[in-house]
């Protein structure tokens, strides 16, 4: 039981520290292609990548499973990336970096509302605000405070829409399948339901995917970012529960940081430091549950 939680925490963190760094191949691409081309190139290389790793087809036992991964492609790729897009071309993306990190929260709320599941004790909650006051010295760290309603509303959509997400992803892994079928299943619709948009939006050429920056950056977002840390992402909800696993969420302005620092060589200023001991410490705050509140959530009892 024990070495299963490691290979699940173990899992998330791969996760975060990949998804942590993406910044940095978002920011180059941007310069060559629009946010949707970015998004639908990535998850149809990722898409790709997970038939190669995984050559047979996923059949269903229920026909009536197939609309957990519709709903699954629906929020965690075509809604969540789609909001989070839009919210970032509407306010500063310090602000969407702060308030994505709230998903955690959410998380709970709905796994109370939706799931009937017991609310994490006073510990999880004063986590929550350790790191969220970490996070906010790391994001505004060089920049004022600036509201976007509309944009910052938007985040807040992306954050929610990502904690149902996390439900359903748990969902997904009672169902019993292969961690790679079913997250590949889940790109399926989530590229289906992106058709439309990427069909009007969608002008790159084999030229600009050609050039060396591009190919390599998308590449790196397509296995690693996509294919790679969707499955780590829903091996570790499966294991560890959509709670504990979302709130890892907390390291990613952590790791974003970090790589600023030692890739564009942005200073780490007393008050980022600050700001990654409080997230470090929120999380790890969050994390500790006693082992009998442990035992029962591998049981199913507790979140």
């Amino acid at each position: 039981m024990r070495s299963k939680l490691r290979l699940g925490q173990a899992a998330a963190l791969i996760t975060i520290l990949i998804w942590g760094t993406t910044f940095i191949s978002t920011k180059v691409l941007l310069t060559a292609l629009s946010p949707i081309e970015i998004l639908f190139l990535r998850f149809v290389i990722g898409y790709l990548a997970l038939w190669l790793a995984a050559p047979r087809r996923l059949v269903l036992t229920e026909r009536k499973q197939e609309g957990w991964f519709a709903a699954a492609g629906l929020c965690g790729v075509a809604l969540y990336y789609g909001f989070e897009n839009l919210a970032l071309s509407m306010t500063q993306a310090s602000n969407v970096g702060v308030i994505i990190s709230i998903a955690p929260f959410f998380t709970v709320l709905f796994s109370a509302v939706f799931l009937k599941q017991k609310r994490p004790g006073l510990r999880f909650f004063l986590g929550f605000l350790m790191a969220m006051a970490g996070i906010m010295l790391i994001s505004f760290n060089q920049q004022a405070v600036e509201i976007h309603p509309l944009g910052d509303g938007l985040a807040v959509i992306a954050a929610m829409i990502w904690a149902i997400y996390c439900l359903i992803s748990r969902k997904i892994s009672e169902l019993g399948y292969n961690v790679l079928l079913t997250t590949r299943r889940t790109f399926f619709y989530g590229l289906l339901l992106m058709l439309p948009l990427v069909m009007t939006q969608f002008s790159a050429d084999f030229q600009i995917l050609s050039e060396p920056s591009v190919l390599l950056n998308l590449v790196f977002l397509g296995l690693g970012a996509s294919a790679l840390c969707f499955v780590t992402w829903n091996y570790a909800v499966g294991i560890l529960g959509s709670v504990k696993t979302s709130v890892t969420i907390y390291i990613v302005p952590v790791i974003t940081a970090v790589a600023s620092a030692w890739v564009l060589h942005e200073p780490l200023t007393p008050r980022v430091i600050l700001g990654l001991g409080l997230t470090l410490g929120g999380l790890l705050l969050s994390q500790k549950i006693n082992q009998e509140k442990e035992q029962k959530e591998q049981n199913g009892i507790l979140e």
